[in-house]
């Protein structure tokens, strides 16, 4: 397991790195507007949930489906608890969050667009690989998870408990 964590880590800061920090610095340039106390107020919840999502996510990927987020290293078992009982996407929800909240806080539109232009990624990826590959390695159990588990906005209901109609 300590193998798995370790590549996890590497997923985290290479790939969510790029996506989250190493790309919106380098969009921001050198113009780092001074937040205005409202923008505080509103970035500051979105970053923190965002990065405690993602965090919580890689740990599932890495001790509970035994791989990582990477393509080319996937759980070899389906995660169907934690936050994954309630969005079938938090990884890519926690991401959307913290480039909205990195959009807020520095009053970027340019960084707004950056965060709608990986969004329509994510929602491609997801729908185009993600999903089938799914289906096709997870069976029946992918496809009942997928009609509990709502894609991307979390269910407010409380979930049935795990491994019930699902995994």
């Amino acid at each position: 397991m300590a193998a798995t964590l370790i590549k996890t880590f590497l997923f985290l800061v290479v790939v969510a790195g790029a996506v989250v920090v190493y790309v919106p610095y380098r969009l921001l340039g050198r113009r780092y507007p001074a937040p205005a106390v409202i923008s505080w107020i509103v970035a500051v919840p979105l970053l923190l949930a965002g990065a405690a999502v993602l965090l919580r996510c890689m740990w599932e990927f890495a001790t509970v489906g035994r791989g990582t987020p990477a393509t080319i290293d996937p759980p070899k078992e389906l995660v169907v608890r934690g936050l994954y009982r309630y969005v079938r996407n938090p990884m890519y929800v926690a991401a959307t969050s913290l480039l909205a909240g990195e959009a807020i806080l520095f009053r970027s539109g340019m960084l707004a667009i950056y965060a709608g232009g990986v969004v329509l990624f994510f929602i491609a990826f997801v729908t185009l690989y993600e999903q089938p590959a799914l289906e096709r390695k997870f069976g029946d159990s992918y496809r009942r998870y997928r009609a509990e588990v709502p894609a991307w906005f979390p269910r407010l209901r409380s979930p049935s408990p795990p491994g019930r109609g699902m995994g």
